[in-house]
């Protein structure tokens, strides 16, 4: 795992598998850890990481509810778990979806586990909406189209944008299940004024982008998404990996 620090009050750790990104960010003596990294060798680090580099910690939030973004309940199994009122409706309404989710990726891949995944405590958040944290406010901007839920993360103080699943260097536009093409182009159009503004996007899987980046990938995820059933994949992002990604698109269209 890769650990990032971007501002004196944010951090990025990547993921080994999929470049699954967690975010760290505190103003004062409040912080809160978004999405996670995958491994278990990674989580167990993650308490540390935050020991020694002066992070407190007075929650988790998840971008949305897949299960590679809510795994920091493993580790800091008494934080509340801060999301879209979408994703608490998503989670709630399909218990046990994630853990079966988790148990399959781990069984595939030969991982074990000492923690199950328990989701505890759940806080529903109003999206479009604001998060004290510190003297300074988050802002949380609503992102469906990946699935149907999720939020965004924008920190004007650090010009910190989180975004979830969209907008990555490494993976097309992908619609899961729940997800639709246009409520995704209606995220990106949402999602374009901010990434502006930011200094620093955080994609949900992928290296950290600068703001020209970002909206070089917005523009060639709208032409993939609009240009659809015919669409062709943008340019650096033709592995065998997204050609089934596409696949999969087009049977949800």
């Amino acid at each position: 795992m890769r650990v990032r620090a971007l501002h004196r009050d944010v951090l990025v750790a990547t993921s080994r598998i999929w470049q699954t990104t967690c975010t760290v960010i505190r103003n004062g003596d409040e912080g809160f850890v978004i999405d996670s990294p995958v491994l278990p060798d990674e989580l167990e680090v993650l308490p540390a990481i935050l020991e020694q580099s002066s992070f407190p910690l007075s929650g988790l939030l998840v971008t949305h509810g897949d299960w590679d973004h809510l795994l920091g309940r493993t580790v800091f199994a008494g934080a509340a778990l801060g999301c879209a009122e979408t994703t608490a409706a998503r989670l709630t309404g399909a218990p046990g979806r994630p853990q079966r989710d988790l148990r399959h990726f781990d069984e595939e891949h030969y991982v074990a586990r000492e923690q199950p995944l328990a989701l505890g405590q759940i806080e529903a958040l109003p999206v479009p909406g604001r998060l004290d944290l510190g003297e300074v406010e988050l802002e949380l901007h609503p992102t469906e189209g990946h699935t149907e839920d999720g939020m965004a993360i924008w920190m004007p103080s650090t010009g910190l944008l989180v975004v979830g699943d969209y907008l990555s260097p490494v993976e097309i536009p992908m619609l899961s299940p729940g997800g639709s093409r246009s409520a995704y182009l209606a995220t990106l159009r949402r999602l374009e004024p901010l990434v502006e503004q930011a200094t620093w996007i955080v994609p949900g899987h992928g290296d950290v982008l600068d703001s020209a980046r970002a909206l070089a990938i917005l523009r060639e995820d709208r032409a993939y998404l609009e240009g659809l059933p015919d669409a062709a994949l943008p340019l650096a992002r033709r592995s065998v990996a997204q050609k089934r990604i596409h696949e999969e698109n087009l049977t949800r269209l």
